[in-house]
């Protein structure tokens, strides 16, 4: 899933973020509520994870009442050191779907953002990709090729959920490193080499139709037609 994290402690937002990645989502960040509030507008995501008391003049349930305003349905944890039932009713009331009380375990946090991206979409957000017979369940976390269910690493499951969500267009290295590992300057590795060498072992070599191309002096790109 798509998981925009608006976190003001640092160490909390690391921690999260940190559980998030290992589990094979894609995290977006913010550590205030005016990037926060900006994110979730203009960015789609599967889930928010909203801290509730955050700095400035623009806290969590601000945020979530504006979101709900404007139609935005993207379903919204929200986090909190405020445990009180009268607070907890506050926040659900604003628009929140679910509520976490702080501290908490990362395991409860993990299955309650599990649940909520089960959920329905009434704003049909997108629970499959497919690009010719290469299809992806995004609620699922399954890969299937034809009849046959290709198994993918967490990191490798992140990269061809990219790669699909662009199908037909280049992607490039840059773009890869910052959106797949959340790098923002390059490593100078061949990290994303060595992953777009194991997809394509997985997804196209046993395949009569390679769909996994390498577009000379540009990048990458996931297509169905020959190029």
């Amino acid at each position: 899933m798509k998981i925009l994290l608006v976190e003001d402690n640092e160490r909390v937002r690391k921690f999260v973020t940190k559980g998030l990645q290992e589990a094979g989502h894609t995290v977006d960040l913010a550590d205030n509520g005016r990037d926060g509030l900006f994110l979730a507008a203009s960015e789609r995501y599967e889930v928010i994870v909203m801290d509730r008391m955050l700095p400035g003049d623009i806290d969590g349930l601000a945020i979530i009442e504006a979101l709900r305003k404007a139609g935005n349905r993207t379903p919204i944890l929200i986090l909190s050191a405020l445990s009180d039932v009268d607070e907890r009713i506050k926040g659900l009331r604003s628009g929140g779907d679910d509520y976490l009380t702080k501290p908490f375990a990362f395991g409860e946090l993990l299955a309650r953002l599990d649940a909520l991206g089960r959920r329905v979409q009434v704003d049909g957000a997108q629970t499959a990709l497919q690009v010719d017979d290469l299809r992806m369940d995004l609620l699922g976390r399954k890969v299937v090729r034809g009849t046959r269910t290709i198994p993918l690493q967490p990191r490798e499951f992140k990269l061809l959920e990219y790669l699909m969500r662009h199908a037909g267009q280049v992607v490039t290295r840059t773009m890869l490193l910052e959106n797949v590992w959340d790098y923002h300057f390059d490593p100078q590795t061949n990290v994303v080499d060595v992953h777009i060498s194991k997809l394509r072992q997985k997804i196209d070599a046993e395949f009569e139709r390679p769909l996994l191309k390498t577009v000379r002096n540009a990048g990458y790109m996931i297509t169905a037609e020959s190029r």
